[in-house]
């Protein structure tokens, strides 16, 4: 069996990590230049501090007895945000390499049997991932984003996510890109605190779109970047079966009062846990679970206790 066909099975839902860059920046102390986390991989400081992070999710997934997915720390690795982070496309395409490296190592060092570890290439928004602050055509996004792609596929990576998209075009333009460089997909979107796209768009009638306009060639859909009371009510619908993850917010502050916020707000973990629960009975076809911006290893573990007891 590939490691890829392991990710689709549903019983006990993968862990994925939590809310990396705000961990870092708000628990460790690293100055993050435009959230790019990735800049963790230029020394050991920063490279020891993605080791320990990755390290509590990989004891979960082994205490829960599934595979892990493991993230590669490339989500403002695109060329949307290059020129703000210095880079050409020779320096996204190292970027890139760089982070699947670290990520295969990782999972040369701790992969068994028993844990199978899913490299997963993070892809971020061209802009930002809580506002509409620009829209892209699918072609255009497919262009900005092919650098990336490409260099996460000849890196290794098992398969690619489309984390805090905003709007359907991106993420359409994403999926072909994938497509084409022969690497199994999946697309997450950010969600307003009334379970509506930052474009307005309802979040049903998005994944339709986009299911229609790519053939439906995502492993699955996903769902992150708000609180779960946020999106519980968006969730029943035609697409409902094609919802195969969540990574929600620890916090239940809006977009923009996140955006103002100064102090950490991680919200409830034992809560997170109980409302992953609850929206796992929604969502018949959960394979992955993870966290977003403020949450850490704290509301990931009360997640797969809840349902990894569950599916026991």
């Amino acid at each position: 069996m590939q490691r890829i066909d392991l990710l689709m099975t549903t019983r006990n839902p993968r862990p994925a990590d939590a809310g990396l860059e705000t961990a870092m920046i708000f628990h460790e102390g690293f100055d993050l230049p435009e959230f790019a986390s990735f800049v963790l991989l230029n020394d050991a400081a920063g490279r020891t501090a993605l080791d320990r992070w990755f390290k509590g999710f990989l004891d979960m997934a082994r205490a829960g007895g599934t595979g892990f997915v493991l993230d590669t720390a490339t989500w403002r690795a695109n060329m949307g945000w290059a020129g703000a982070l210095g880079l050409d496309e020779a320096g996204i395409r190292r970027v890139n390499t760089d982070a699947v490296a670290f990520a295969r190592a990782f999972r040369d060092r701790h992969e068994t049997t028993a844990l199978p570890i899913l490299v997963n290439g993070v892809i971020g928004p061209s802009g930002d991932g809580y506002r509409v602050d620009v829209t892209r055509a699918a072609d255009e996004a497919a262009r900005i984003h092919r650098p990336q792609i490409e260099a996460l596929a000849a890196a290794g990576a098992d398969l690619v996510t489309a984390l805090t998209m905003t709007h359907v075009e991106e993420a359409v333009g994403i999926a072909r890109t994938a497509q084409a460089a022969g690497l199994p997909h999946i697309l997450s979107f950010t969600v307003e605190p009334d379970g509506d796209l930052p474009s307005g768009q309802g979040l049903q009638e998005a994944l339709a779109e986009v299911e229609a306009a790519t053939g439906g060639s995502a492993l699955f859909y996903m769902v992150n970047c708000a609180h779960p009371t946020h999106f519980a009510h968006r969730l029943e619908g035609p697409m409902r079966d094609r919802i195969g993850g969540l990574r929600a917010n620890a916090s239940r502050l809006s977009h923009a009062q996140l955006d103002a916020a100064t102090e950490l707000d991680d919200g409830n973990p034992v809560e997170f846990g109980a409302d992953y629960a609850a929206l796992a009975g929604l969502l018949p076809n959960l394979r992955l679970i993870g966290g977003c911006c403020r949450s850490d290893h704290r509301h990931v573990a009360a997640a797969c206790s809840h349902l990894h007891s569950e599916a026991a």
